[in-house]
């Protein structure tokens, strides 16, 4: 089985809540302590999740099945900044610093598996 279809299996454990809680949480997300928005992420990670199982590439270094949980977290966070036209320049300068400390935290979750 796949890296994604694993890790969208994952999405609908408690498990999973907890760890974009704690993501949001650590790396000091500006809308961590905000349930829906967390209960948003979950639900559009497992979407980008059944969409890398069914081949398609998501992220430019990440092969569609070797996409995981945390990148999938981290893609669709980046996506809605993207989209939302009418995010102010603090809160867009806030979840943009979020991106980048997660990709730096964990470099191995942005790679082929092979890399490391």
């Amino acid at each position: 089985m796949s890296i994604a279809k694993e890790s969208l299996r994952m999405t609908g454990l408690f498990e999973a809540e907890v760890l974009v809680e704690l993501m949001l949480r650590h790396w000091k997300h500006p809308l961590a302590k905000d349930r829906d928005f967390c209960a948003q992420v979950l639900e559009a990670a497992a979407s980008a999740l059944r969409s890398a199982a069914k081949g398609q590439q998501l992220l430019e270094n990440v092969p569609a099945k070797q996409m995981n949980l945390i990148a999938a977290i981290w893609y669709v966070e980046s996506v809605s900044l993207q989209a939302d036209p009418q995010i102010s320049k603090t809160q867009l300068r806030a979840r943009e610093k979020w991106l980048q400390s997660v990709r730096r935290a964990l470099p191995s979750c942005f790679c082929p598996e092979d890399v490391f």
